[in-house]
């Protein structure tokens, strides 16, 4: 069996902001377990894992895999083998097609592209970003929106304008237009617990653990 791995990084150095997730990733992928791997949503493409994942969370999970050290060849060869059909089977069941258009968060949203934009300008943590949205209900209740009720009025009004990245809006805004580009238009599906959580919203006729839908169309990056 191949020795343990070192550790590459104090606690320090995970915390310094010189330090990037996506060298996190790499360095947990190359040396972690498939079952280590799923078990704290690390399988995928880097950059899609960097989207989605925090870096405390990166922090926490980095610190996991030496407390518990399930390292590469540690796993039995049947786990391995289910997780290999497991996979197979999720590729099978999502046509690439599907893949392209809907971006499933962990797990607290779902984003679905409605108008693809020109996919070069995503924006950044901290970045100011120009929205306009509608807000409902699962049952269809509009309960917010900034589009005026006419082009005409709308040529007149400006969009939301607002920080992202920074806890200025929900979660689930947060997370789900870090994923979209100038121009598109998507449908997000918000979980209660990355909207408003169990108190909801009574003045604005949101109730206790709703789910949200949101139709956003991301006007600008700044």
């Amino acid at each position: 069996m191949a020795a343990d791995p070192t550790r590459e990084w104090s606690d320090e150095q995970l915390k310094n902001d010189d330090l990037g997730k996506k060298d996190i990733i790499k360095y947990i992928q190359d040396n972690a377990a498939h079952s280590f791997l799923a078990e704290h949503k690390l399988m995928g493409n880097i950059k899609n894992v960097a989207k989605t994942a925090t870096k405390d969370q990166l922090i926490v999970s980095y610190n996991a895999l030496f407390e518990t050290k399930k390292f590469k060849g540690t796993d039995p060869v049947e786990d391995v083998s289910e997780q290999l059909k497991a996979v197979k089977v999720d590729d099978d069941d999502k046509p690439l097609e599907v893949k392209e258009d809907v971006y499933e968060g962990p797990p607290k949203f779902i984003k679905s592209v409605l108008k693809k934009g020109d996919k070069t300008n995503y924006p950044k943590k901290g970045e100011t970003v120009s929205c306009w949205y509608t807000g409902s209900l699962e049952d269809g209740t509009v309960f917010d929106t900034n589009i005026p009720s006419t082009a005409r009025k709308k040529k007149q009004s400006k969009p939301l304008r607002f920080k992202i990245g920074m806890g200025h809006v929900i979660r689930g805004w947060d997370e789900g237009i870090l994923t979209m580009s100038r121009g598109e238009t998507a449908r997000l599906e918000i979980e209660a617990e990355w909207a408003y959580g169990k108190k909801g919203v009574p003045d604005s006729k949101i109730p206790p653990n709703a789910k949200l839908i949101f139709e956003v169309e991301l006007v600008a990056v700044d």
